[in-house]
């Protein structure tokens, strides 16, 4: 079998790629991304640059390699940019995906797309697969209408909703919540931090097993991976200082609505995992373990 990751040098893409040399010996990797490969392990797969949003670029890669399944990390990912970006949100979130939704169904390959909690507004503790999509941001719109894409344009498909996402890789392109809160306590510096948000934060490395769980299923289905411990955002900060010994003096609870974000975010999204746990066999860390392996111990 033969899988072919788009944004592999993106947390996720690095996490897919640890797991398979790891524990697929049988798979053959061709990891993806737009220029040089940045992740530290270099042997055991191959990787080949490729742009999602140039349609020839999608093409020359995928009747090349002919892959049995493509996993679709590669998006835009910052929340607030979308709403300023809205042509490169439309270019990344939409269109490339619709592209390679068609070239699945040519091509015949399984495509297993990633998608986001932003779909929903958050009025509701957790949601499952079924509930009703309303995005609140522009962002959120955009991944609802990659959603619809693969749907209608995709033959063989698995969707995988995920929620506020954190991990450690050799080469970060940006921070995660659990980083920065543990670096911001260590340093002792100030901060606001949103007491009226709640999520079920997921471990990168399982939302990587998430991926290959729904590479390796049949059928077409949508499934949320994410962690399975509900917590608030500022609860959050409080579980990292309690377990690395750090104080909380300098951290101050603030309404979301103080913080004048150009997107607005869905208050509550916990993502209920148990249809994935079931028809995938999917076992997520504890939050806590999640946290030491991301920070360490």
């Amino acid at each position: 079998m033969k899988v072919l990751v788009t944004g592999s040098n993106g947390l996720l893409g690095q996490k897919i790629t640890e797991l398979v040399l790891k524990k697929y010996p049988y798979i053959t990797l061709v990891a993806t991304g737009k220029g040089e490969n940045r992740n530290a392990i270099k042997k055991g797969y191959e990787y080949r640059t490729m742009d999602i949003t140039d349609l020839n670029s999608l093409k020359k890669v995928f009747e090349a390699e002919q892959p049995d399944v493509v996993i679709h990390t590669a998006a835009m990912t910052q929340v607030d940019d979308c709403e300023f970006k809205k042509e490169e949100c439309v270019a990344l979130n939409i269109s490339a995906v619709k592209n390679i939704a068609k070239l699945s169904s040519i091509s015949n390959f399984r495509l297993v797309h990633l998608s986001t909690d932003f779909i929903f507004d958050g009025t509701k503790k957790m949601y499952k697969e079924d509930e009703e999509p309303n995005p609140l941001s522009y962002y959120g719109w955009s991944k609802l209408e990659a959603e619809k894409a693969v749907i209608t344009n995709a033959s063989n498909y698995a969707i995988l909703r995920t929620v506020l996402v954190y991990g450690t890789v050799s080469d970060m392109s940006r921070s995660n919540i659990m980083l920065w809160a543990y670096n911001t306590l260590k340093d002792g510096k100030k901060a606001k931090v949103v007491d009226d948000q709640f999520r079920t934060p997921t471990l990168a490395d399982d939302l990587a097993q998430g991926c290959m769980l729904a590479a390796l299923a049949n059928g077409n289905d949508i499934f949320n991976i994410a962690g399975r411990d509900f917590i608030g955002i500022y609860e959050l900060v409080e579980k990292i200082a309690n377990m690395y010994g750090f104080e909380m003096t300098n951290i101050s609870k603030v309404s979301s609505f103080t913080l004048n974000q150009p997107a607005k975010r869905p208050p509550i999204t916990g993502l209920d995992i148990s249809k994935a746990q079931k028809m995938l066999g999917y076992i997520p860390h504890s939050l806590e373990e999640g946290i030491r392996k991301c920070i360490g111990k």
